[in-house]
């Protein structure tokens, strides 16, 4: 596989996986989009939010493409955290729309760049990078919330998937919960 191909399977893998993000989000009200699901306040509007700074970071500053509008810092401590959740000003479209924006500023940068080409990635203890260097750590940072925003999504209301025609195919809720006892009865007996 030449550079240029694996450049255009890794850079629609990413793609995909955006819009998976975006697709956890249908259906769902404002308030279960935003709500803290773990302890650490972890939330699916939250991860968009996440993926949508780093993403313009990393294809924007890392290779001297500053996205265009105004974002904090990644080394503003008074805004460390602040990447992960939506206050009540932040509407859902307005942080999809971010990202999409975003997307299209990443896009232009893949685009624009050979896999060779050189960045500075400050924050990374190993900052010299070349865009196959990023293209590689953005699929898996967004593979990697993608799966939690699976997780997420299956705690809200059971939807599982990663295509929304997918998603209306699963078994019913008396499938799952035999499943799942058979699994716990499992569990239960490998630790006694």
């Amino acid at each position: 596989m030449t550079g240029e191909a694996a450049k255009e399977f890794l850079h629609s893998e990413l793609q995909s996986l955006r819009e998976v993000m975006i697709w956890k989000l249908d259906g769902l009200g404002e308030y279960d989009v935003r709500r803290p699901l773990t302890m650490t306040g972890t939330n699916l509007l939250g991860l968009v939010k996440h993926l949508a700074l780093w993403e313009s970071r990393y294809f924007g500053e890392v290779f001297g493409r500053p996205y265009p509008e105004p974002l904090p810092r990644w080394d503003d401590t008074s805004q460390r955290g602040a990447d992960t959740w939506a206050t009540e000003h932040e509407s859902r479209a307005d942080i999809i729309d971010l990202y999409r924006r975003v997307w299209a500023h990443s896009d232009a940068t893949i685009t624009a760049l050979s896999f060779d080409s050189p960045g500075h990635a400050a924050w990374w203890p190993d900052p010299e990078v070349k865009l196959f260097n990023i293209l590689a750590h953005m699929l898996s940072e967004t593979s990697r919330h993608a799966g939690h925003a699976d997780i997420l999504r299956e705690q809200l209301d059971g939807s599982i998937g990663t295509v929304a025609s997918r998603a209306r195919s699963q078994p019913d809720a008396a499938f799952w919960e035999i499943r799942r006892g058979r699994i716990e009865k499992a569990a239960k007996a490998a630790s006694s």
